[in-house]
C-alpha cells in the first residue's frame, strides 16, 4: 500500500481521538463549585457533562491518604433535571428526585443557592483516598411545553477532612463508657 494512505489514516484516527477526548479538570477540594454544562440539542448531541467547548468533561483529583471526600452534586437554571455520577468505570449514584421546572417552575443561578432548595436535584458521595475522576451523564431533563428540554448546567464541589484514627476514635468510645458509668452511679445514689 501507498505510504500516503498510512499517513492519511493515522492523521483520521488522532483526529477522531481528539475529538472524542475527555478534557480533565481538576476539582480543588477547598469547597468550591466547579461548574459544568449539558446541551443534547447541539453537536456532539450527548447528555454527559461537557465544557464550554463541547467537550466531554471529567473532574479529576486525589484524596490524601488518611482523608476522605464529600463530593456534592447540583442542578441549576430550571429545576427537574437528575444526573448519574460515576468514578471511573463505578457508578456512585444519581441525584435526587427534583421538581420538574418548566418555564413556571423553580430558576435559579446560584449553586448554592439551588442546593438549598428542595425543588432541585443534588447528590452527596463520600470518596475515599486516591485518586478520582468523576463525570456525569443527564438522566432525567426537565421539560419545556411537554418535550424534554436535554439541556442544562450544573455544578459539583469537593471538600476533604481527615479521617480519625482508630485509637482516636477508641479514645472517644472509651471516654464515652466511662462517661456513662460515671452518670449511673450518680443517678443511683
Amino acid at each position: 500500500m501507498n505510504m500516503s494512505f498510512f499517513r492519511i489514516a493515522a492523521a483520521g484516527l488522532t483526529l477522531a481521538a481528539g475529538l472524542s477526548s475527555t478534557q480533565a479538570a481538576t476539582l480543588p477540594a477547598d469547597g468550591s463549585w466547579a461548574g459544568f454544562t449539558v446541551d443534547g440539542n447541539l453537536p456532539p448531541y450527548a447528555l454527559n457533562w461537557i465544557d464550554d467547548e463541547a467537550a466531554a468533561l471529567s473532574f479529576s483529583f486525589t484524596i490524601p491518604t488518611g482523608f476522605k471526600g464529600t463530593l456534592t452534586v447540583v442542578d441549576a437554571g430550571f429545576s427537574g433535571d437528575e444526573f448519574r455520577i460515576s468514578d471511573g468505570a463505578t457508578l456512585l449514584g444519581s441525584t435526587s428526585a427534583a421538581v420538574n421546572g418548566d418555564a413556571l417552575g423553580a430558576i435559579e443561578f446560584s449553586f448554592d443557592a439551588a442546593l438549598a432548595n428542595t425543588h432541585f436535584s443534588r447528590g452527596l458521595f463520600t470518596l475515599g483516598s486516591g485518586a478520582h475522576e468523576i463525570t456525569g451523564l443527564l438522566i432525567k431533563s426537565t421539560t419545556l411545553d411537554g418535550a424534554e428540554l436535554n439541556a442544562t448546567f450544573g455544578a459539583l464541589r469537593l471538600e476533604i477532612a481527615p479521617v480519625p484514627e482508630p485509637a482516636t476514635l477508641a479514645t472517644l468510645l472509651a471516654g464515652l463508657a466511662l462517661l456513662t458509668v460515671v452518670l449511673r452511679r450518680r443517678d443511683s445514689k
